[in-house]
């Protein structure tokens, strides 16, 4: 039995020395420990790159530490709120005239004359356009006529009234005497009394005659088109030959002749969100850019907020003016405008200020 048992544990040996020829012979049997090897380089060339305590897909489900939260000092509402205020404000808009107006007609006639080209300045009543006015000329020497009839009227009943006036003087002489008799008396008074009505209304008549003929100066002036002030003409409309009304009948006829703008009316209007607008102070000082003159700053203040708001766009317009004028600005031109802080931050000190109260 312990024989057995010998040989059946000899058979369950391994015999080293055959297991070790095939290895040493540079068979197929080095590719698993040459496989091995490769791992083993790999695995130690990511180490050394990534490194072993910041790389944490090895930890397994080792707990990562979270970050301790970064203690945040609580800062006063109104100091974060004056911060945010003073900053600079910027805008756009438009330059426009406060002092801009189509000059017209007040009556309907033909152009004969159109004085005026774009870019001229005029004065406050210099004739820009002459009208066709034969007939208000007939009409005014027509009343001058008639002034002069009046007055002739007038002198001859004057001189007939001192006449009769100087008999009746007689005749009542000669009537204390009695070589007058009462009728002669009576006659001569009613002449004197008929001639002194006929001079009032010949003086009345002459009156009326003379208002005529201003009427009729006024009305012939009206065809001589003046400037209604001081200006530069940016638009002539009408033309020599065409019809002009101070109404338009059916699209026949023109209502105006040029369109004049005062320059020294001109300032800027922009829109400014309404969430700002209590940034804006009137009197604050505003840099004002052209579009056209990008490299020009134009010093500038607030002379209003208007005190409405456009209800579609939620903004708030306000105006601003030029403190110095130059030809370069020109009306409708498009400007960028900035709110500088330091004409702000004077009036939002009560703000902070009641705030922090």
């Amino acid at each position: 039995m312990t024989e057995e048992k010998t040989k059946l544990l000899k058979s369950l040996a391994i015999d080293r020395s055959a297991s070790a020829e095939p290895v040493a012979s540079g068979g197929r049997s080095r590719w698993p420990l040459a496989a091995g090897a490769g791992v083993i380089v790999i695995a130690a060339a990511m180490v050394s790159v990534f490194g072993l305590p910041e790389f944490h897909g090895f930890r397994g489900a080792e707990p990562v530490a979270a970050p301790s939260p970064v203690a945040v000092s609580p800062q006063p509402p109104q100091q974060s709120m004056a911060k945010r205020d003073t900053g600079a404000l910027a805008a756009s808009g438009y330059v426009v005239a406060r002092r801009k107006a189509t000059v017209a007609a007040e009556i309907t006639g033909k152009v004969v004359e159109v004085l005026i080209e774009e870019g001229m300045t005029v004065t406050e009543g210099q004739v820009v356009a002459r009208l066709d006015s034969v007939l208000a000329e007939s009409d005014l020497a027509l009343a001058r006529s008639r002034v002069e009839a009046a007055e002739a009227a007038i002198g001859a009943i004057s001189a007939d009234l001192e006449d009769a006036t100087r008999i009746l003087s007689r005749v009542k002489t000669l009537a204390q005497k009695n070589f007058a008799t009462d009728a002669e008396l009576t006659r001569a008074q009613a002449r004197v009394g008929v001639l002194s009505a006929q001079l009032r209304q010949s003086q009345s008549q002459r009156d009326t005659a003379r208002l005529d003929a201003e009427r009729s100066a006024s009305v012939l002036d009206k065809y001589m088109i003046r400037a209604p002030f001081s200006g530069v003409v940016i638009d002539r409309s009408a033309q020599p030959g065409e019809m002009i009304s101070p109404m338009s009948v059916g699209g026949f006829t023109r209502t105006g002749i040029c369109t004049i703008v005062d320059m020294d009316s001109i300032e800027v209007e922009v829109d400014v969100n309404e969430a700002f607008i209590g940034r804006v102070v009137a009197g604050g000082q505003v840099n004002a850019v052209l579009d056209a003159y990008p490299d020009w700053s134009i010093p500038a203040s607030v002379i209003a907020i208007v005190p409405t708001a456009n209800r579609e766009k939620a903004t708030v317009k306000v105006r601003i003016l030029f403190e110095r004028k130059d030809p370069r600005i020109l009306p409708d031109m498009a400007v960028k405008v900035t709110f500088l802080r330091e004409a702000n931050a004077g009036a939002l000190a009560p703000n902070a200020t009641a705030s922090a109260n």
